[in-house]
């Protein structure tokens, strides 16, 4: 059995298990697997989880997530109707970048993840969720709140919330990219025509950059 085959989340969950696929199974102290409302139009996805994250077993529940609240709550929605999850489900020591190799690892679990809630609008928060899901490696600052497609799926690449921690310059950068988040969710039955001129025109990519053909 493969991830591609869980029919549901709780399947995909327990098809994961007590994950030792990658060499973070010998390090975190449990998967943090994704929480939210399992059917959301809106889903959320970060680069890995931290200290706080991996011994709660829930992403985002740090100073990051309290941010990440705020946020929500800016654009007047809560964690219960919407799904976050990481790209990487363990975490990596000393909350350093993931390698290649964990990421590869783990992606399958992700892609079950979209295909199974089928989000109609993804925000990428961070350089490594950002370059998974558009496939590129274009630097955040320039791709961030802009409206991409990947396979009709609409994604708007975000900070991520930490770098509102480290550097406060970034946090009314992040709360002005929340509202054009909420704008495309708004907007999502719509044909994508008149978005904000500071988004991306529907079905462009990266610049310099090709899309994946098919993440999901």
């Amino acid at each position: 059995m493969s991830a591609a085959d869980c029919p549901d989340l709780p399947s995909l969950r327990a098809h994961i298990g007590d994950c030792r696929r990658c060499p973070l199974g010998d390090t975190r102290t449990q998967v943090v697997f994704g929480v939210g409302d399992p059917h959301a139009r809106l889903m959320f996805i970060g680069e890995a989880p931290g200290k706080n994250e991996d011994l709660r077993g829930e992403p985002f529940v740090g100073a990051a997530g309290k941010l990440l609240d705020e946020l929500l709550a800016s654009i007047g929605l809560e964690r219960s109707q919407v799904y976050i999850a990481n790209v990487v489900k363990c975490r990596p020591p000393g909350n350093r970048d993931p390698e290649a190799v964990e990421i590869e690892t783990c992606t399958p679990f992700l892609r079950r993840q979209i295909e199974v809630i089928a989000p109609i609008v993804i925000a990428t928060l961070g350089k490594f969720a950002t370059h998974y899901v558009l496939g590129t490696t274009v630097g955040i600052t320039k791709l961030r709140g802009k409206l991409y497609r990947v396979d009709g799926r609409r994604v708007v690449p975000v900070l991520h919330p930490a770098a509102a921690l480290y550097n406060g310059s970034n946090r009314q950068v992040m709360f002005d990219d929340f509202r054009r988040l909420r704008t495309v969710l708004d907007r999502a039955d719509d044909d994508g025509s008149g978005e904000s001129v500071e988004m991306a025109e529907p079905g462009t990519t990266p610049p310099g950059e090709p899309a994946q053909p098919s993440l999901f």
